[in-house]
């Protein structure tokens, strides 16, 4: 027995400071008694109850004597918090490895791709109801919405549109008219280039051009309009103002879209026939009024209103993905630049496929 330990049985009780200017007067007995404990007794307990204070070297002696001796992380008793703290952070023994993370098998990996896909066009679907609820609520009741939204809507998506769709379009249908008219013109079959142009942008070219247009301007406009709102709380703001979100945001851009994408498409037509005319009366030498009756005669009213119907669903595309999309921002501004970015891709493959859909229904 000694200052700093005292032995009943098969328990040491240690006493007093464990630090290092301490340990060495005591270091060598305490391994020989603890050797001679493990002649007798097959567990030996250190009880730290009386300790008064605990260094770095006081935790390395405890944990050599507790490998050289054997006894288990279990038999060591009654320290302090302070002090077990400082035994768990510095000593080996008894610390287990961090389990390294469970590798997910390949079918889990399948069908968690698959969950997470089905949970998005779920988010999507219940958006979507949503907004055309919303929409045709609107119609009849005005409160709930900002006065003058819709014209102002109209003005930014759709107004503004028209210099690039215009642009676009003419050099479109002046391209298509002069590749058309060289091949025709070899076969004698140029009086047919007004045909062709008059179904190809009726029924392809113009609403196509137009919703790929929308969707990389506009789209992206929604996108990240709504994205900011969330990352900087202003849609918490909204819903505690008992403003829906849905209504006071999306449905005017849902509104103004639907009417706007209508009027672009038919302005998209009329500026690429007049590109075809350019092409007709220059290089085949036929006459504008006849090109032009042509194309009228050829268009009809059921193709026209298909190419309607078909931009009407792509301008509700548009604004459903964006918003969707926009909803889903998180992480500040990197968030809504990333949301932005995945809400044009979307669009405008959402946009093909269902040009794709309407194509073969035109066959059937």
């Amino acid at each position: 027995m000694n200052n700093y330990y005292n032995i009943t049985e098969n328990t040491i009780h240690l006493n007093g400071s464990y630090i290092k200017s301490t340990i060495h007067d005591f270091y060598q007995s305490l391994h020989n008694d603890i050797a001679v404990l493990n002649r007798y007794f097959s567990d030996i307990f250190i009880d730290g109850s009386k300790l008064t204070e605990l260094d770095n070297a006081g935790v390395a002696l405890i944990d050599e004597l507790s490998e050289q001796h054997n006894i288990k992380n279990n038999n060591l008793i009654n320290f302090s918090d302070i002090n077990k703290e400082k035994m768990r952070i510095l000593c080996t023994k008894g610390l287990k490895e961090e389990a390294l993370p469970r590798k997910d098998s390949r079918l889990y990996i399948i069908g968690d791709y698959f969950y997470q896909i089905i949970i998005k066009y779920y988010d999507m679907l219940i958006l979507t109801s949503d907004v055309f609820y919303w929409s045709i609520v609107d119609i009849w009741k005005t409160k709930g919405h900002r006065k003058g939204s819709f014209t102002n809507q109209c003005l930014q998506i759709g107004f503004n549109a028209l210099p690039i769709v215009g642009l676009l379009s003419f050099i479109v249908g002046i391209i298509l008219a002069l590749q058309s008219a060289v091949q025709m013109k070899n076969f004698g079959a140029d009086q047919f280039l007004p045909h062709l142009l008059a179904h190809s942008f009726v029924r392809e070219l113009s609403p196509l051009i137009t919703a790929v247009i929308v969707a990389g301007r506009s789209g992206s406009a929604i996108a990240s309009e709504i994205a900011t709102m969330k990352v900087t709380e202003e849609i918490d703001a909204l819903k505690m103002m008992a403003l829906n979100p849905i209504r006071y945001v999306v449905v005017p851009k849902f509104h103004a879209l639907t009417v706007s994408m209508a009027l672009l498409v038919t302005f998209s037509i009329v500026v690429g026939l007049l590109g075809g005319v350019l092409i007709a009366v220059f290089y085949l030498g036929q006459s504008a009024t006849s090109f032009i009756k042509t194309c009228f005669d050829t268009i009809g009213t059921q193709t026209y209103v298909i190419s309607l119907i078909k931009s009407t669903v792509f301008a509700w595309q548009i604004v459903i993905i964006g918003s969707y999309y926009g909803f889903s921002a998180v992480g500040g501004s990197e968030g809504v630049g990333k949301v932005t970015t995945q809400s044009v891709v979307s669009s405008i493959f959402g946009v093909i496929i269902m040009d794709a859909i309407f194509s073969f229904q035109y066959l059937v």
